[in-house]
């Protein structure tokens, strides 16, 4: 089996070795990209309904933990939200920053599969012109020496056609696969794009980072405002009362 592939890649010349190659890398660059995009890594869904039940419940020491344990996109980008909303820089700007940084990221490696999936034709092709010229080649120095070879002239066409057939059949494959990758990368940054603006509604629902402590204090104050006000009250009332015990008791002495 080893020897005939071995046969097989040697009789299509040179450039077979680069195309397998090159489909080797593809392979391993069309699996790394299938792991990686996954809505576990990208935008999980109950990450995002849980750090949003957070933030509606003012819990923003969970949601920053929560952030910090899980590895996904939209955890990073959360991350990023709730330290601008704690400083009080515009969130959405921030979002929108890192929300390009990190779709830039789910390219990785595209590029390279599309560059692939164009060149492997070509190399193919390549590969049967320069076995057609060998063939031609060899031909012109038979047809001097003892007329034209047929048989010569076929086999050499075929193995010169090896190189053609082999890049199409890698090409085909890892186009399809790159095409596929390209789809499911524009489907999980428009999830991102909903998830981060969902996070940044959320903020600006629940207001700016001190609202919670000021309303806290503004209550507090209220509150130790009215216990002041009933203390006085109540010094108001004793007052009135010695007054009036005092004034009594001058004119029982009068009217002895």
């Amino acid at each position: 089996m080893i020897e005939s592939a071995y046969s097989f890649l040697s009789k299509g010349g040179v450039l077979m070795w680069p195309i397998l190659g090159a489909s080797v890398l593809a392979l391993a660059l069309f699996l790394e990209r299938l792991w990686s995009l996954r809505a576990a890594n990208v935008v999980p869904p109950r990450f995002v309904a849980r750090i949003k039940s957070l933030l509606r419940q003012r819990q923003i020491d969970g949601a920053r933990v929560l952030c910090q344990e899980n590895e996904s996109v939209v955890a990073r980008v959360a991350e990023v939200a709730l330290d601008r909303w704690t400083r009080g820089v515009d969130v959405r700007e921030g979002v929108e920053e890192r929300g390009r940084l990190e779709s830039s990221r789910l390219d990785r490696f595209l590029e390279a599969l599309g560059v692939i999936a164009a060149i492997e034709p070509l190399m193919g092709l390549l590969g049967t012109v320069m076995g057609m010229i060998k063939v031609f080649h060899n031909v012109s120095k038979r047809a001097t020496e003892a007329g034209v070879d047929v048989g010569l002239l076929a086999s050499g066409i075929w193995e010169a056609l090896i190189t053609t057939a082999f890049g199409l059949a890698i090409a085909i494959p890892v186009f399809i696969g790159y095409k596929y990758l390209i789809s499911r990368v524009d489907r999980f940054i428009l999830d991102l794009e909903e998830g981060s603006t969902e996070l940044v509604d959320v903020l600006e629902e629940i207001g700016p980072a001190g609202a919670s402590s000021r309303t806290h204090d503004a209550r507090g104050s209220e509150t130790t405002g009215g216990a002041d006000n009933v203390s006085a009250g109540a010094e108001a009332s004793e007052e009135s009362a010695a007054a009036s015990s005092g004034g009594a008791a001058t004119d029982g002495g009068r009217s002895t």
